[in-house]
């Protein structure tokens, strides 16, 4: 009988084992069996003790050997069942030492265990802790002056799960998935800036791997003059970073005979930029995606459309790459969806925007100019796009486009007030980037607002989502019918 170290400590191989269980059988009862149940054996009577029995008299050294003698059948029975299956064994050995590294562990993402912000008079000092060393990437930017990091994909672990406050020269910190594979940080900065040193303290003292940044106050004219001397290179780390994934999901290509209108749904925000914050801390970059999946689902399922969504996971995305996956897929329809928010808690209700170079009022125009600055907060450079993010040229979009824009609100606007509160004066109008595309119609809808708990609570139920997603594709299917008719004629 060969001996398998695979089972070595639990079936008790091995000859010396074999002779020990011999000896022990040898002085065992007859047939190497226990009496149980209180009957009296031909060798006499029995005790009961528990549930076995054992016989009168035996002592302490008998009842060793009785142990023995169960012990080594046991063990005898063990061995042999697993010589005889010992190929099944080592089979299942294999694969569940398989599904003990699970794809996510040993996939899992390096981890942000802290971060910190120091200050003196000669400059600030932003620390990342690190669960390993990685590369890195390092730049500022102006007006806003920013200093933005870009990591590999990272999680966050930070203590209490809340950044640092902002200190010093950093006005404001933000971080998350700027792109599939890159996670950035932006640190927003109260003037100009210049990057003193950025370097990596390797663990020691108890202390993980430590990303250090510092940053020295400068003049503007100190800041361009450095940015021209360094003729745009980034501070960075020996290893390059991951290559960038594209960051807009793959664009459904029709078939040529496919003649459904393509619908474009845009979950607002996302990644680095978590847009409105509600009273319970819900960033609106999660609900729109919600939104967003939901109705995309509910679209395909009718059969009556192709859908597109801009995003489909927690990413950042540039506005003008928005208005592209619209252009690109030949889009029919483009929808937004955003919640809002407001200082008085008691404000509530839906809105439509369709796009106008005057806003209808002042909080349409702040609302636009909030949405329109998403690039500027996710740490983008805006100096190549001052024609299309900075000044919104109305004169680009064909008028008829803006009809069917304002078509298409109003039928949402009668849709939705059937199933949720209204704002007054529902139908708006403003400037947003994302509105811009000059063939696409296209219309941003203001779900409700974050900042009323009571809608807040609503906005997040699946209830309330479903009647939402109902009323939306009510108002598509009216508009795209006398889209049909309106042809016919």
């Amino acid at each position: 009988m060969a001996y398998h170290p695979l089972f070595a400590g639990t079936a008790g191989g091995g000859p010396k084992a074999a002779a020990a269980r011999g000896a022990a059988v040898a002085q065992g009862t007859p047939g190497g069996h226990f009496p149980v149940g209180g009957r009296r054996r031909r060798d006499g009577p029995v005790a009961r003790r528990g549930r076995w029995a054992i016989p009168w008299g035996i002592g302490p050294s008998g009842r060793f050997r009785v142990y023995l003698v169960v012990n080594a059948l046991l063990r005898r029975k063990m061995w042999e069942a697993a010589l005889k299956f010992r190929p099944f064994l080592l089979v299942m050995t294999c694969l569940l030492a398989g599904l003990a590294l699970r794809p996510g562990d040993a996939l899992a993402k390096p981890e942000i265990v802290d971060a910190r912000i120091g200050d003196t008079a000669e400059r600030t000092r932003f620390v990342l802790e690190m669960s390993e060393d990685l590369p890195y990437r390092v730049f500022t930017l102006p007006d806003p002056f920013r200093v933005v990091l870009d990591l590999p994909e990272v999680a966050w672990r930070l203590p209490g799960g809340d950044p640092p406050a902002a200190r010093g020269l950093i006005t404001a910190l933000r971080f998350g998935l700027f792109a599939p594979g890159t996670t950035r940080v932006v640190l927003d900065m109260k003037q100009p800036v210049l990057l003193q040193q950025v370097f990596v303290i390797p663990p020691r003292d108890g202390k993980p791997h430590r990303l250090v940044i510092d940053i020295e106050p400068a003049s503007r004219e100190q800041y361009f003059a450095a940015e021209s001397a360094a003729t745009g290179e980034a501070a960075v780390s020996d290893e390059p970073l991951r290559p960038l994934a594209e960051a807009v999901p793959a664009l459904p290509q029709a078939k040529p005979a496919d003649e459904r209108p393509m619908v474009v749904i845009d979950p607002g925000h996302g990644g680095v930029d978590p847009g409105a914050v509600g009273v319970s801390g819900y960033f609106e970059k999660n609900l729109t995606l919600d939104y967003g999946r939901a109705l995309k689902r509910a679209l395909e399922a009718t059969g009556r459309y192709r859908v597109a969504i801009t995003r489909e996971s927690d990413v950042f995305l540039k506005l003008r790459e928005r208005i592209r996956i619209a252009q690109e897929t030949k889009g029919d329809l483009f929808i937004s969806l955003h919640a809002n928010v407001h200082s008085s808690g008691n404000i509530r209700g839906a809105s439509i925007y369709t796009l106008s170079e005057t806003a209808s009022d002042e909080e349409a125009a702040a609302l636009a100019a909030a949405e329109n600055a998403a690039d500027v907060l996710a740490g983008v450079n805006l100096g190549d796009q001052t024609g299309d993010v900075r000044n919104i040229l109305i004169d680009l979009a064909q008028r008829e486009t803006m009809n069917l824009s304002k078509k298409f609100a109003n039928d949402l606007v009668r849709e939705v007030g059937r199933e949720t509160k209204l704002l007054r004066n529902t139908h708006r109008f403003a400037g947003f980037a994302v509105l811009k595309s000059p063939v696409v119609p296209s219309i941003l809808f203001e779900i409700g607002y974050m900042s009323n708990r009571q809608e807040e609570r609503l906005l997040r139920s699946e209830a309330h989502r479903a009647k939402i997603i109902e009323s939306i594709i009510r108002a598509i299917d009216g508009y795209f019918e006398r889209q049909r008719a309106a042809s016919r004629t």
